[in-house]
């Protein structure tokens, strides 16, 4: 199926329900018309990270269900799967045939080995500060030979992730081989997570290496245009890169967008909300809340430095049950640059604050995605949080059937509902798109489609949280009430 101009769920398999076949009734029952298109986070057999270590593609993990599950859901959703084309995991068949073989291995080129890598088997000093990393060491770990021997291979991330040597011929096959057969499973785009790491070159800082990046997104999109399946590089960076992807028409994530709405809500300030607006890639999926943190990085020089930093501090002010320490390493955070909230706590758990932040997103430019903690308005889990000590889980609450049928009821939960099926129906979002703004604390969006002779337009003042939606076809103007 293709992509369609309508609002995605981003969630796990066993998220809504236990399974596969229960997120299906959930979608068929109380979320009925109101996402087009599902992110299914990694749904593949995992030794960590939360499916994000995968040990084979080929394969549903059974505790979700099988493939007919997801082509089930493939028939009447546009579906978007994950690929991490940088890592594998360390439990899987290919890494255990490499300790086992060692360079007898057929996939001992999948891996970088760090005596074949550098010129002296390992890195300088300098190298290692060049590195964009996310450890405070060289990225690496070390393999433990069947024979007795050791050596390290890179390890970006977690020790149960072992990045890929995408640029040999064994790779280049796995990589094609696995999206070829995650194409005929019904995606219709697959999402290359943690991307910019995939290439490392001596002399840069390992991270979107130009030209070779270039090479390397090239690559998927040609294996896969013939398949009519789309790709999208998950990159948490400076929004340029975003920019420079986007002219070479790719989809892009808005990944800036989540942190200059909570600054316009937290200040009453437009005018950086509607300055991204204004230059921001077309083609793109907006977000307000995924499966990690929200992002910082991704707003440097968009908010000025002392700007993000009032966010910032704004958040643990006004947000509910958040404190700064789950975003440290205290609760296993790699990640510096992102705070672990619900984007509903992070807005004081405040309903109109709320509803008007995903206005906002879904009057944007790009599709909009919505985490399914998100879609249900779900509050900070500090439970889970404090059980796992794992600070993304705070934004991570596993919901049954009784209680989402509980949560839909909800007059924010029903009011978003309105606002997703609109946009999933409005013809004017097809159109053209405008934003202006009307005073320092106000702003107007304007979609309009000429050829369908509808448009939308939203007004909305951030300091009141006040806010008024109108579709206007042949003349005739609807105030949309959610």
């Amino acid at each position: 199926m293709k992509i369609k101009n309508q609002a995605m769920l981003i969630t796990y398999s066993d998220s809504l329900g236990k399974n596969l076949k229960d997120l299906k009734k959930v979608l068929e029952g109380p979320l009925k018309d109101v996402v087009g298109g599902i992110h299914i986070l990694p749904f593949f057999p995992s030794s960590g990270d939360r499916g994000f270590a995968p040990m084979d593609y080929t394969k549903v993990d059974p505790a979700f269900g099988d493939w007919s599950d997801i082509e089930a859901l493939s028939k009447d959703y546009y579906l978007m799967f994950d690929f991490m084309i940088n890592h594998i995991s360390a439990k899987s068949p290919y890494f255990l045939d490499f300790l086992e073989k060692k360079d007898e291995s057929a996939y001992a080129d999948l891996f970088i080995r760090y005596k074949n890598f550098w010129p002296n088997g390992e890195p300088t000093q300098e190298d290692v500060d060049l590195i964009y990393k996310r450890k405070p060491r060289a990225p690496y770990r070390i393999a433990t030979f069947a024979d007795g021997s050791e050596e390290k291979v890179w390890c970006t991330f977690d020790e149960q992730q072992i990045d890929l040597d995408v640029t040999t011929e064994t790779t280049r096959r796995f990589i094609q081989e696995n999206l070829e057969q995650l194409a005929e499973h019904g995606a219709s785009i697959i999402r290359l997570d943690a991307f910019a790491y995939a290439n490392k070159k001596i002399g840069t800082n390992c991270f979107f290496v130009e030209p070779d990046i270039w090479e390397m997104l090239h690559f998927p999109r040609q294996l896969l245009a013939p398949k009519d399946v789309e790709i999208l590089p998950e990159i948490h960076e400076h929004y340029t890169i975003q920019q420079k992807i986007a002219e070479q028409d790719y989809y892009v994530y808005d990944f800036a967008l989540p942190m200059l709405v909570l600054h316009a809500l937290y200040s009453g300030h437009v005018n950086r909300l509607v300055h991204w607006m204004e230059i921001c890639p077309r083609k793109q999926f907006t977000t307000l809340d995924t499966h990690d943190g929200i992002g910082v990085v991704d707003v440097k020089d968009l908010l000025t430095d002392e700007e993000t930093e009032e966010t910032r501090e704004a958040l643990y002010a006004q947000g509910a049950n958040v404190k700064k320490i789950y975003s440290t390493e205290a609760y296993n955070n790699l990640d510096i640059y992102q705070i672990n909230c619900t984007y509903y706590s992070a807005l004081g758990n405040n309903d109109q604050a709320y509803l008007l932040a995903r206005v906002l997103q879904c009057f944007a430019p790009g599709i909009p995605q919505i985490y399914y903690v998100g879609l249900l308005a779900g509050e900070n889990d500090i439970e889970l949080l404090e059980s796992s000590k794992e600070g993304r889980n705070i934004n991570r609450h596993y919901y049954d059937l009784e209680e989402i049928e509980q949560e839909v009821q909800r007059p924010v939960v029903q009011s978003l509902f309105k606002l997703l099926k609109f946009r999933n129906t409005s013809p004017a979002f097809d159109g053209e798109f405008s934003v202006k703004m009307l005073d320092e604390t106000s702003m107007e969006i304007f979609w309009n489609n000429q050829d369908a002779g509808v448009s939308a337009r939203l007004t909305a003042n951030l300091k009141e949280k006040s806010f008024e939606i109108v579709e206007i076809e042949e003349g005739k103007m609807t105030i949309i009430e959610l």
